[in-house]
């Protein structure tokens, strides 16, 4: 009997997590042009409840508004792509990402695991991990170089 060898393609650990910082970033910039009552709101667990947006539109000539609209839908997809990708994580990893990256105040890493009394290292290790969860989630590892995903 012949023995296969089952070969996972390598990730690119550092355009992997380049790719969940820009979706992070990305999402708290388009929050802040979402209007206030259609925010996210947000759990004690840390989960995160998606924003409703309606089609209504206020523009005195139709090109201004479809391009508005083009640009207002994919800001909400990307939103939504985010939460529901966020969400899928246990709540330690929610706590965490939505700490670092998700409130409208930023906060550094070491005031994180200090505030929930976690060592650096433990802390470190966690958020890698939490990152390439992330981006197995909402489909934006990377690969290496000649390296593909299986299928």
């Amino acid at each position: 009997m012949v023995k296969q060898l089952f070969m996972l393609p390598e990730i690119d650990r550092e355009k992997t997590k380049a790719a969940v910082e820009s979706a992070l970033e990305k999402y708290r910039f388009y929050l802040l042009t979402v209007p206030e009552d259609k925010l996210p709101k947000v759990t004690a667990s840390y989960s995160l409840i998606p924003p409703t947006f309606s089609n209504e539109f206020h523009s005195s000539t139709e090109q201004a508004v479809m391009n508005r609209i083009e640009l207002e839908i994919a800001k909400r997809k990307h939103i939504e792509w985010v939460l529901r990708g966020v969400n899928r994580l246990s709540k330690m990893e929610r706590e965490i990402i939505f700490k670092r990256y998700l409130e409208d105040e930023e906060i550094f890493d070491y005031e994180i695991y200090n505030e929930i009394g976690m060592s650096e290292r433990r802390y470190y290790r966690l958020k890698a991990r939490i990152f390439y969860k992330l981006a197995f989630i909402l489909k934006i590892e990377i690969y290496k170089e000649g390296e593909h995903p299986i299928n």
